[in-house]
């Protein structure tokens, strides 16, 4: 019998909340994208807020995270804003869509920078869509299905002529490709764009795998690798092993499984974060506390990163940044401080008008309160 329990999760929390209000954590992990959209205007002092240890403790607790989780930073630059601003590179021989997740746009947009090098490097003309997409992974996790039917009709029919094209559609994110080529077709059978979308699908590693002639240095040292789950129960990971074989990678695969974060899994307060902790600490977690600083430490899942980074305090590289990492013409033995600084930095343009707005807000902030409280004293 093969139960597809994912599914049947998605169906049954669907209609179960239909009419009614979810569990706070569905809200605040269900609707990253739109969270994340708000933080980017201001990602510093998001970022500075969720430090704070009052106000911290008052958001996780309003969201139903576990006090235990330190809340993902955000960071400087969208992938998306830096893509725009950059100096365009001669137009590559072949076309391609890359498609920017909320995790790579908004958390790691160091890992989008790495894909496009080395796929510019390899003669691919790099494009992103022209509006801001969502696979709705988060949302079909926890039952959102109609929303993520929504999602999914707008990302048909941004992608479209480029599918249409026969330009492959690439994921950096396997939760996300796993959703375009697995939960897309059952979603919307009745259109025949969800199969062309989901056949055009492709993840970086296939990509590189596919291409004998794509330019891949050497790096030549260990590497412990955790596949995504995603990977593993839908898109495989084949390509992804021959790559790494052709990086020079002596590739070590911990019995893990799950990391244990399993998307938000892991953030959510009481017994889940209990279970993510558990499963982390079964095989993954030891091992990559025992493996040496320059044993490259590998996890293409956003999920899988954030796990090993609260857990260890290392800095899993994705496999964009260990092919952009080949291409150093020393690669340095510190591969994780190497990936620290390229993480973009916000031009002193755009943190000044972060700032203007902000102190703007302050203001009319304070002019309201003001204004209230004369109302107030004027009533007594």
């Amino acid at each position: 019998m093969n139960v597809d329990v994912a599914t049947y999760k998605a169906e049954f929390l669907s209609h179960h909340y239909a009419g009614r209000l979810r569990p706070r954590a569905a809200y605040a992990m269900g609707l990253v994208m739109w969270w994340a959209r708000a933080a980017a205007l201001a990602p510093g002092l998001v970022n500075a807020l969720g430090r704070a240890p009052l106000l911290s403790r008052a958001v996780k607790a309003a969201a139903g995270i576990a006090p235990a989780r330190a809340l993902p930073r955000f960071a400087p630059v969208t992938f998306r804003r830096w893509f725009r601003a950059r100096a365009r590179p001669a137009a590559g021989a072949r076309r391609l869509v890359l498609f920017p997740d909320t995790f790579t746009d908004f958390f790691h947009p160091e890992v989008g920078i790495a894909a496009v090098a080395a796929l510019e490097r390899a003669g691919w003309a790099v494009e992103l869509p022209a509006r801001r997409l969502c696979c709705g992974r988060p949302l079909y996790d926890h039952g959102m299905l109609d929303l993520a039917r929504r999602f999914l009709l707008r990302d048909l029919d941004a992608l479209g002529p480029a599918v249409a094209s026969g330009a492959p559609i690439v994921f950096l994110e396997p939760s996300c490709a796993a959703v375009f080529r697995d939960e897309l077709p059952d979603l919307l059978a009745r259109d025949p764009r969800a199969g062309a979308l989901a056949s055009r699908t492709r993840l970086l590693s296939e990509v590189v795998d596919e291409d004998a002639a794509f330019p891949i240095g050497s790096i030549g040292r260990r590497a412990l690798l955790q596949i995504h789950c995603h990977q593993h129960a839908v898109l495989g990971d084949d390509a992804e092993r021959r790559v790494l074989a052709r990086l020079g990678l002596e590739v070590e695969d911990p019995d893990a499984g799950c990391c244990g974060m399993a998307g938000s899994f892991g953030f959510e307060a009481g017994d889940r974060h209990a279970v993510s902790v558990a499963v982390g600490e079964r095989a993954l977690l030891p091992a990559v506390r025992a493996a040496s600083r320059e044993t490259l430490v590998l996890a293409d899942g956003f999920s899988c990163r954030t796990q090993i980074a609260q857990a260890t305090g290392r800095r899993a590289l994705h496999l964009a940044e260990a092919l952009r990492l080949a291409q150093e013409p020393a690669p340095p033995r510190d591969a994780e401080r190497w990936a620290r600084r390229r993480r973009p930095r916000a031009p002193a343009g755009l943190v000044l008008a972060r700032a203007g707005g902000v102190a703007a807000l302050a203001v009319a902030a304070a002019a309201l309160a003001r204004r209230l409280y004369g109302a107030s004293r004027s009533r007594s």
